[in-house]
Order: structure tokens, then sequence, then C-alpha cells
């Protein structure tokens, strides 16, 4: 918690991080070049064991091994650190004969007049170091690098799933993906980083060994030291200043142990280990119990085995024994909860919310999403909103997927904000084989239509997929006929999808590499809601708003002197024409069908600006005949394998597409001045009165 007036200790000490880091690079530095004086290395060698005690503690405290994720780089810089306190103190024990307090005085206290006691106590610790601690850090890392890194396409499998079933925000999927990844790098790290421990007691091994051997032959050649006297100056020497840096290794390998295998933690050391350790407190009482037994065999001392199974009793009566709540709490109890309960109302706003895009299905079409039954539907989404983000320029959001029991086992329904808008059957066991019309022959199979265009298709079993194939038919499994539909569906629906916090995301991503054109548009000249206007204008005729960069800069180029968002798309549109063309035209030619001339002039007359979108004004039989004429033409379009594009003059595109799209809704309608140079027309027909 930040009180008023208070230091920020954080900032001031941020300033001196790098200086603090390259005063300790320093220090290492010169350690291995310069030699220093007996009072710096005691210094040195008090940090290294208070810092060893700290890191010890600090993952003894630490929830989660990534609160430490800079333990590996620590791991390394610490074992140089220790190599350098080796040669410093080395050097001053072969060159003077001492090498400070520290080590005189661990020397002094483990060798205790003893020789032979304190290299045996030595090499015992060098052991335990060695073969029991930096071993098993070192196994332990490597396991958990390589199940880490096997188990990463599982995680993110699941936030995928969760992330296409709408139980998480694209904004926690790429939180738990940032986790995922760290996860990884760190334990990789840390298997790297823990032969370092393994070689740092090696080391330690072979420089104790250097300085006793070493120092015996220059005490007795250069000092004119006898034997006894050699040996024992330099037996302290060689053994305290192992000990003096090994037991810093030691906490530092205990740390790095501590840290790979507490993977599965979640609380702190201490709380977990009292949690769980009496966590049943029967055992204790056992335990308790046995101790008693053995205190009365014969022959075993009594006082250590009844001391401790009385303490082993003590917590079984204090945290094993039930506490159970009087009359009076379960009545005080009580009436809390229902005195809580009257004051806090039923939430009713969470029954108002809905998905954008949902998808319910019936039961029998579950082993769709699951992937234990080898559903692949929810992959399937995800590549396919994906796909749609590249095709549209727009983020679908997540599709959230729900079985209804009200629904029949093979039906799903496809709804947007909650309403119903598609819905159709499906076979698991089938194949969708759709006729392309250019089959040689009829296929036996269940009489369907494919969902997304409505084409005569039927169902056909597995063993008539490749002869269906053969004979013109295109065949689709379940899946690929769902998402197909789902896709034509959102494609159609985007304008509908798209609101003001998708837009503000949008400009917010543009904004990013293009701050002024962002503001100078909004909010001086425009609003995010007249922005998502235009954009919706766009998605309603499947133009992709991808290059925002060009819509933006089209919009703050016009609307200077336009308001009205219809004539605003226009010119966005035309901005964007190389990018209309590119989507509609085959191998570089656009095959359009035109409006006569003297059509097009009346069609303009009889044009009119209301306060919400722009009509025209045609007798009812006027505009039955349009449609007649246009439809025949068009039908020779799509029998060479075009697209349904009809071309008019700019001022006439919109009011036309506004006119005939209730009547021909594939209709694509396009203006001369969206046609870039490069594109080379093919008139089909023209439309004649």
């Amino acid at each position: 918690m930040a009180y008023e007036g208070a230091p920020n200790l954080t900032s001031k000490t941020n300033k001196y991080n790098d200086a603090i880091v390259a005063v300790i690079l320093a220090i290492i530095v010169i350690m291995l070049i310069v030699p220093i004086p007996s009072l710096v290395l005691d210094i040195l060698l008090s940090f290294n064991l208070t810092l060893s005690v700290v890191v010890l503690l600090l993952t003894l405290y630490s929830e989660q091994s990534l609160e430490l994720s800079i333990f590996p780089s620590l791991l390394l810089i610490t074992t140089v650190f220790r190599l350098s306190l080796y040669i410093g103190a080395t050097r001053l024990i072969l060159s003077k004969g001492e090498a400070g307090v520290v080590i005189q005085a661990f020397g002094s206290a483990v060798i205790g007049g003893n020789y032979i006691v304190g290299i045996i106590i030595f090499t015992i610790l060098v052991i335990i170091q060695f073969v029991v601690v930096t071993q098993g850090t070192t196994r332990v890392s490597e396991v958990a690098a390589r199940f880490t890194l096997d188990a990463m396409p599982g995680k993110q499998m699941a936030i995928d799933a969760d992330l296409n079933s709408g139980l998480i925000t694209e904004e926690v999927a790429r939180q738990r993906r940032r986790a995922i990844e760290a996860e990884a790098d760190f334990f990789g790290a840390m298997d790297g980083a823990s032969k370092f421990v393994k070689g740092d007691a090696i080391a330690g091994i072979i420089i104790v060994v250097v300085n006793l051997i070493g120092g015996f032959a220059i005490g007795a050649l250069q000092f004119n030291m006898d034997v006894l006297t050699s040996l024992q100056t330099f037996g302290i020497l060689a053994i305290g200043a192992g000990l003096a840096i090994q037991v810093p290794a030691l906490l530092f390998s205990t740390a790095a142990g501590t840290i790979v295998t507490r993977a599965a933690s979640e609380k702190p050391f201490g709380e977990e280990l009292t949690t769980q350790l009496i966590g049943r407190p029967k055992s204790v009482a056992i335990a308790a119990i046995l101790l008693v037994l053995f205190g009365l065999v014969p022959g075993l001392p009594k006082l250590p085995f009844f001391t401790i199974a009385a303490l082993a009793g003590m917590i079984y009566y204090f945290v094993g024994k039930p506490t159970v709540p009087t009359s009076e709490e379960l009545e005080e109890e009580r009436r809390e909860e229902e005195e809580a309960r009257a004051k806090s109302p039923e939430n009713l706003i969470e029954t108002l919310q809905f998905d954008p895009i949902e998808l319910d299905i019936g039961y029998g079409l579950i082993p769709l999403v699951d992937p234990d039954q080898g559903g692949e539907l929810l992959d399937r989404i995800t590549l396919m909103r994906r796909q749609i983000a590249l095709e549209l320029g727009y983020v679908v959001p997540p599709i959230r997927i729900r079985d209804d029991i009200q629904l029949g086992p093979h039906e799903y329904v496809v709804k947007i904000k909650g309403v119903k808008i598609a819905k159709d059957n499906l076979m698991l066991d089938h194949f969708l084989a759709i006729e392309s019309g250019l089959i040689k022959e009829k296929v036996e199979g269940i009489p369907t239509k494919e969902p997304a265009f409505g084409l005569p298709a039927i169902w056909i079993t597995e063993t008539q997929k490749e002869r269906a194939e053969i004979l013109g038919y295109m065949v689709v499994d379940p899946a690929s006929a769902v998402i197909t539909h789902i896709s034509e569906l959102i494609k159609k629906h985007s304008y509908e999808l798209i609101g003001r916090q998708d837009v503000q995301a949008l400009l917010e991503n543009i904004k990013q590499n293009y701050p002024i054109v962002v503001d100078e548009l909004v909010p001086n000249m425009m609003t995010v809601g007249e922005i998502q206007k235009v954009l919706q204008n766009l998605l309603r005729e499947k133009v992709s708003i991808r290059d925002m960069l060009t819509i933006l800069e089209t919009l703050g180029d016009h609307v200077a002197t336009i308001k009205d968002t219809g004539i605003l798309t226009e010119y966005v549109r035309q901005a964007l024409g190389r990018n209309i063309c590119n989507q509609h035209q085959t191998e570089g030619k656009l095959y359009v069908v035109t409006l006569d001339p003297e059509l097009e002039k009346k069609i303009s007359d009889a044009i009119q600006q209301t306060d919400r979108r722009t009509t025209i004004a045609l007798e009812p039989n006027e505009i039955q005949k349009l449609v007649s004429n246009l439809s025949v033409k068009l039908e020779k379009l799509l029998s060479q394998g075009h697209n349904p594009i009809l071309l008019c003059s700019p001022n006439t595109r919109s009011p036309v597409k506004n006119l005939l799209e209730r009547f021909i809704p594939e209709l694509i309608v396009l203006s001369y001045n969206e046609i870039v140079p490069e594109t080379e027309l093919k008139i089909i027909g023209v439309v004649n009165k």
C-alpha cells in the first residue's frame, strides 16, 4: 500500500541498479587479475555467505518458480564470483601464508586441533554437495526442462480451447501464453545453469588440493618452515578457504534444487510444509505411540523418545482436535448468512449479457469439439478466426460453444448477439458430397443441402468418398462443413459484430506506428462512432478494412468538407480500389455487367437523399424489370465461373446497391472510380431499360 508523502524507494533504487551490477562485475575482474588485501577478502567472503542465505530464503518464500526468473543468470554470476574468491584466497595463501580472519576462523573451527578430522569433515561436505545436492539438482533440472517443453503444445491447445469457447479473453490468453513461454525458458536455463554448480564443486575440490600441496611446498621451501609447521599453517588456510567458499556454494545448490523441485507449488514453502505434514493429525498420533513403544524397549534411551512423543502428542491435541461449534455459534452464523442474503439483491445484470457469436450443438455433435474423442473443431475455429482476420482486417470475437439439450442430437444453431441466424444438421459418420455442376454420374446418398451456400448435396459413407470425388463431387467432412458455414455467416454479419470498442482497439494498434494519422483525425475531426459507421459500410459489402492506414488518411483528407459517412465510404472505397479489384478479378481481368447510359441517367435522376440513406424512387414495375434484366445478364457471368459484378457510375453505386441487395443479396456493385488502371475490364453484358 502506498501512503501519501512516503518516499518511493523503488524508483530511487532503480537509478543505481546498473551501477551496482557494474561494480560487482568490476570486483570480479579485479580479483581475477590483481591481488586484493585480506580485509577486502574478508568483506567479500561475508557478502558471499549473506547473499547465499538471502537467495535460499527467497526460494523458500516464493510461491512460484517464475518469481525468481533471474535465478539462472544469478547462479552463473555467483559461481564466477566464488571462483574469483578462490583465486584471491589462493593468491594470498601461497604468497603470504595468510588469507584473512574469516578463512582462519573457518579453518580453526573445523579442524579444532585435529587436522585429520578437519580434512574428513571438509571431504564429507564436498561429497554431500557434489554427490547428493548437485547431482540431484542437475537431474531434476533436466527432467523439469524436458517435461516442460513436452507439455507446451498441450498447454497451448488448452488455452486456444478456452479462448474459442469464450471462457477467457484474448488478453488472458496472451498472458497465459507468455507465462508458458517464460516457464519453458526458465527451466531450460536452469538445466544449463545447474551444470555450473556441478563444475563449481569439482573446482572447489581441486583448488583445496592445490592449496594443500602448493602451500606445504612453499612453506617448506620459501618460508623455511619445518614440515609440521608448514602442514599446520597451510592446512588451516586451505581447509578454511574451502569451507568459507563451499558453504555458500552448498546453500546456492540447495536453493537451485528447491526452486526446480517446487514447480507444482502455489504457496510459500513454510506454509505448504506445515499444512501438508500435519494435515492428517492421525499420522502424528500414530508416530507418538510408536515413539512411546521404542522408549519402552529395554536398552534404548527413554528421555529422547518420550520427549519427542510428548511433543507429537501435543501437536495432535491442538491441531487434530475437532472444534465443535456451540448451538449459540451455529445460530449466530445462520442469522448472519440470512442477513447477508437479504442485503445483497439478486444480480440480474449477468442474465442480460450475451456472447457476440454462439454455436449451440446437440449432444450427438459433442465429439466434434471434444479433443479426447478426436474432435478438431476448436482448432479449426482458431484457424478460421485467423483467416478472417487476414481477409477482412477485423479480429472476430471468440465463439462460445455450448451443448443444448433442446436441440436434436445432430442439430447446431449459430447465434449472433443472442439471436438465431442459422440452423442445420450434421451426420458425423458421413461425408458431405456437394454437387459441383460437373458431376459425371449420380451417387447414392441421403439428400441434403450444403449449409453455407445452399448447394445440392448428399451425405455419403466413407466407402463412397473416393468414387464421389472421381465423379466430380466436392467431398468434405462434417467439421469442414460447419466451419465453412460459420465463416460465411461471420463474413456476412461482420458489420454487425464490429463495435466501438473494436474500432478503438484498431485505432490504438495503428497509432503505435502512425500516431500523427490517428491524433489528427480522432477526436478533433471524427468520433469513434463515425469511423465505426464507415467501417461497417465497408464490411457490409465484404471490403477488407485491414489497410486501416489508407482508410484513416482518406477520411482525414475529406472529412473537413464532407460529414456524410456514406459519401466518405465511397471515397474510402476509391482509395482501396486496388484491393477491391484484386479481390474480385480473375488473372488480372475483371468480368462485369454494366448499365445502359440511358438507364443509368434515369436512375441518377430518381435518386433521393433521406436522413438515413440514399434511395432510388422508381416505380415497382420498373424495379422489377431492372431486376429481371440484370438477373439474365448475371446468369451469363455465373455460368462462366465469375462473380456477379455490376459496374456503374460513382454517384449511383451506393443507391443501386441499396436497391438491389434485397433482390440479389450476393450482387457486387463497383464504380468506375474503384477500377485501377492495371485491371483489364471485360464487359459481359449491358442491362437496358
